[in-house]
């Protein structure tokens, strides 16, 4: 609970330290059996709370199914942080396990479900800034090692004056295990910056609203592509009074025209009349058929020459945009496979509009959450990155303030601006340093425009990409491997694995 709790809306990502601290006292010197079942625990008590509004609209039924599934994976965990808290330095171990478990969460099953890494709830943590030197993965190992830490830090000061024996080394690698993250992310700053390196680009982010909320938002899909076009004539009106400036370019969320512009002569006029209004192109959210097949897609719309360039979805959601197992799944219960009537098919190619001169990168909505997904457009040369997203579909619940904290992470990953275009909000304008400089109502139509700044160089984290991953992945299983050795030598000689350390 104190892990979810250091979740947005709040702010308070300090608790996450406190939540590893406890979990470390739980598990340090436990037999893996007892670290399976305490480490399931653990995950229900922080997915049960944070995916709630998985179920919102859909009833409880798949919302406990996802959080069973991926309650596993912090259940392997638990098990591999109490083979690896019998090692000298057993935190650094512990901490790498973890992280290694949120890479195989985010990959398997049907592509990985990463959300709730611990560095999503870190946007308003001190330890923000190690996302531009190793991304997620080195962001949340810090939380996670300083949680452990301070754990092993009491432990400490409480053995010795129980013992009378101060055992120095133990005691000083303690202590680097808080220090060090701690000292990093203060280092880490000089990587943080917010100026222009290739001049700045007024942008306007729309967001139309929906008729209603709940899984029937669409099923008024005119309405909410009427409502986008309405919102972006009335801004158009505002710049013409002068009173506010004339964007470069427009992005309109995803789904802001489920209605098929190619193939529907009149949702075509209104997105058209609405680029004329405002004078600049428009990446339009759309749901477009082609070639018999069903894409979520990003459509560049110049005011005089119409439709330019498109960017696929490449990560879809399963369940939401794609239904696996779908026979399985009709046999059960029917209602299942009528909510998703036709899968989506992926994009293959990352999405960079060229607009107005600047050079901007499309995360569609769920993307937001896969690192390889943001970084993707970064290194084919975005400028700003803009993540079009439709949270319509889970009323007012958290699930949009977590997204939102998510593209302050990549905002400061990669050194961009990252503009957040919602059909219901809450949108909003992030600075390359994490901070919100504008930010919508949930359910109210609105506009927000800011001459923000482009960028064009690469963080440490975008150039490593996967590598500071895959290196933590790799001390975790040297780790595992050094521990199930000493258990293995243990046995041999009589000893008591629980008593090895």
């Amino acid at each position: 609970m104190l892990l979810y709790v250091s979740f947005p809306p709040r702010t308070v990502s300090w608790l996450a330290l406190p939540a590893f601290a406890v979990l470390g006292w739980l598990l340090r010197g436990r037999s893996w059996k007892a670290g399976l079942g305490l480490g399931y625990l653990f995950g229900l008590g922080f997915l049960l709370p944070l995916l709630v509004w998985t179920g919102v609209e859909v009833g409880p039924g798949p919302w406990l199914a996802l959080v069973a599934v991926e309650a596993v994976y912090v259940a392997l965990v638990g098990a591999g942080i109490t083979l690896v808290s019998r090692l000298p330095g057993w935190p650094l171990w512990a901490a790498a396990v973890w992280i290694a478990g949120e890479a195989a969460r985010a990959r398997a099953p049907f592509g990985g479900f990463p959300w709730g890494k611990v560095a999503f709830g870190q946007a308003d943590g001190i330890f923000l800034p190690l996302a531009a030197v190793g991304g997620t993965p080195v962001l949340g190992f810090a939380v996670v090692l300083c949680g452990f830490g301070l754990y092993e830090v009491v432990r400490q000061v409480v053995e010795g004056r129980r013992t009378g024996v101060v055992r120095r080394g133990a005691a000083a690698a303690a202590l680097l295990s808080v220090a060090v993250p701690v000292a990093g992310a203060l280092a880490a700053r000089s990587l943080v910056s917010d100026k222009a390196e290739n001049g700045t680009a007024t942008v306007a982010v729309i967001q139309g609203n929906v008729p209603r909320a709940g899984l029937d938002f669409n099923s008024q899909r005119r309405a909410v592509l009427d409502y986008h076009a309405r919102e972006t004539e009335r801004l158009a009106a505002e710049v013409k009074a002068g009173k506010v400036a004339r964007p470069d370019f427009v992005l309109w969320p995803e789904n802001s025209s489920d209605v098929d512009p190619f193939t529907n002569a009149d949702a075509r006029l209104v997105i058209d009349n609405a680029a004329k209004a405002i004078g600049a192109p428009i990446s339009v959210g759309g749901v477009v058929e082609r070639d018999g097949k069903l894409y979520n897609e990003q459509i560049l719309w110049d005011p005089v020459k119409g439709p330019l360039d498109t960017y696929d979805k490449r990560q879809v959601q399963p369940f939401g945009e794609y239904l696996p197992l779908r026979s399985l799944l009709g046999a059960i219960n029917k209602n299942w496979t009528s909510m998703v009537r036709q899968d989506f098919s992926r994009g293959h190619k990352p999405g960079v509009f060229t607009m107005d001169g600047s050079r901007v990168g499309l995360v569609t909505c769920y993307e937001a959450a896969f690192d390889w997904a943001v970084r993707s457009t970064v290194t084919d040369g975005a400028q700003l990155i803009s993540v079009p997203s439709n949270n319509a579909t889970f009323d007012r619940s958290e699930m949009t303030y977590q997204q939102l904290a998510m593209s302050r992470v990549r905002a400061v990953e990669h050194s961009r601006t990252v503009t957040v275009p919602v059909t219901s909000g809450v949108s909003a304008v992030i600075m390359p340093d994490g901070r919100i400089t504008q930010r919508t109502g949930m359910f109210v139509a609105d506009s927000l425009v800011q001459k923000v700044p482009l960028r064009s160089s690469e963080t440490p984290a975008t150039r490593l990409g996967i590598l500071p991953e895959m290196l933590l992945v790799a001390v975790a299983v040297g780790g595992l491997g050094w521990a199930g050795t000493t258990v293995a030598r243990g046995r041999r000689n009589g000893a008591v694995p629980g008593d090895l350390a």
